[in-house]
């Protein structure tokens, strides 16, 4: 596919960038360069090649999901500079 200063200047219209005439003709060059690449890899044979989501193979890592006592709320408030009830008082951060 041919990448023309045309489709250069609607995809920064549609991304909303105002490029020079310079960045245009090398954004063309390297979009040019990039399709290129890509119509190589599409013209390989992967028919028996099984798709994979990573490179290695991947382990999860994660512990056990196991159901624990919590930390005691009291404990949790005790050094809080600011608490209500139950909760923790923060300065507002939004304003309405």
């Amino acid at each position: 596919m041919k990448i023309t200063e045309e489709m250069v200047a609607y995809i920064s219209t549609l991304s909303r960038l105002k490029p020079d005439e310079a960045e245009t003709a090398r954004m063309t060059a390297e979009l040019e360069k990039i399709v290129s690449y890509m119509d190589l890899l599409s013209a390989l044979d992967v028919d028996d090649i099984e798709p994979m989501s990573h490179v290695f193979p991947v382990k999860n890592v994660m512990r056990p999901d196991t159901v624990e006592p919590s930390f005691p709320r009291e404990e949790l408030l005790k050094n809080a500079p600011g608490r209500a009830d139950e909760a923790f008082l923060v300065p507002k951060a939004v304003e309405s």
